[in-house]
């Protein structure tokens, strides 16, 4: 998703305002890109108008870029929960399925012929991601990884790290058995838990509940001073985005007796989850940290669609303690489009619409 206009220092906050601009330059590159004409719909479109917008340098709101590596290595930090782990399965969508033919035509006007793909990587070398912004009439991109890397430079790429291990720090047993998948990516988020708190130097969990939260501050306070404008939770993935508001006293004692050992019902680790998610939240804010949410329709055949309906989140929305929390919904919440719209009037709501444009046709787009 893109739109115009220099990026904020604290994370893009007028992102609304530009999703018209954003749309047509999207859709006209679209166009340039398939048949080099300024054409929509079998119609030409006027040529200001059309030099206008495709002058307009793009900020993708959303993407997870790989870095450059060497042969025999592989990156993997691109994604906290890639694609890649969860049970095979086919994308129901046309657009997203690698027999699409629309596809050929991309990678024809990027390389010539999909063969050449590795040629050009290798004579653009660091350069290589840069170049592809540059096609793409992209000065921008918001880097979703867990880690930057090489070929990624901060002027053009902007880190967004992951957040949502830290909800779950208890045995996650019972909630990996759901589905083949959650069994994967609770085995993902058990790890990257562990990287965060050996690279803070922590010798186990803390003992404490204030001590973890201090950690989890700690770490958040090193991605912004690290470069980071936003956070990214893919908790959409893992349970429903309805968030309780538990108080600390029991959040404290669900640390206390499962943070070492035992394993917490659903209901209560539900309400651990929920409150690490506020503190996370108010913490972005604290920090002019964006908080970056997967709100649409997800990968995989398990994926609940239902749990990811925009108005469970309502509650947090318009918490006093939220209202410097700047809420960013992934995707644009489709299938809920419409409702989310809606709750545009929520002066710490904005929204993207990454992704629909591989779900959607530009008309219906627009």
């Amino acid at each position: 998703a893109g739109r115009s206009g220099p990026p904020q220092a604290e994370g893009l906050p007028h992102l609304r305002q530009t999703t018209l601009v954003a749309a047509l330059m999207v859709v006209t590159a679209l166009l340039a890109m398939a048949c080099n004409a300024p054409v929509r719909s079998g119609r030409l479109v006027d040529p200001q108008l059309f030099r206008e917008i495709d002058s307009i340098e793009a900020i993708d709101n959303h993407a997870h870029p790989m870095r450059v590596v060497n042969d025999g290595e592989k990156d993997s930090e691109f994604d906290a929960l890639p694609v890649e782990m969860m049970e095979t399965y086919e994308p129901g969508p046309l657009r997203l399925r690698s027999g699409n033919p629309e596809l050929i035509g991309a990678w024809r006007a990027l390389f010539g012929q999909p063969a050449f793909k590795h040629r050009v990587m290798k004579e653009k070398g660091d350069g290589y991601p840069a170049w592809v912004l540059d096609q793409l009439g992209i000065g921008i991109m918001f880097a979703n990884r867990v880690a930057m890397g090489r070929g990624l430079p901060p002027d053009r790429f902007k880190w967004v790290p992951y957040g949502d291990a830290f909800m779950y720090p208890f045995n996650n047993q019972s909630l990996a058995k759901r589905d083949p998948d959650r069994k994967a990516f609770f085995t993902a988020e058990e790890k990257l838990l562990q990287r965060y708190l050996t690279d803070a130097g922590a010798k186990g969990m803390p003992n404490t509940l204030n001590d973890y939260l201090g950690f989890v501050s700690s770490v958040l306070d090193q991605w912004k001073k690290g470069g980071a404008v936003a956070v990214k939770l893919e908790m959409a993935y893992l349970r429903s985005l309805d968030v309780g508001n538990p108080d600390k006293a029991e959040a404290d004692r669900l640390y206390s007796i499962y943070s070492r050992s035992g394993l917490a019902t659903d209901g209560e680790y539900k309400s651990f989850q929920d409150f690490i998610f506020r503190h996370i939240a108010a913490e972005c804010g604290r920090l002019g940290l964006a908080l970056h949410l997967h709100s649409s329709a997800g990968a995989g055949r398990y994926f609940d669609v239902a749990g990811v309906h925009p108005g469970a989140l309502i509650p947090v929305l318009v918490d006093p303690a939220m209202l410097k929390t700047r809420f960013v919904f992934i995707h644009g919440s489709w299938p809920y489009a419409g409702e989310l719209t809606a709750m545009l009037a929520k002066p710490n709501l904005y929204l993207d619409f990454s992704g629909q444009t591989s779900l959607l046709y530009p008309r219906a787009l627009a």
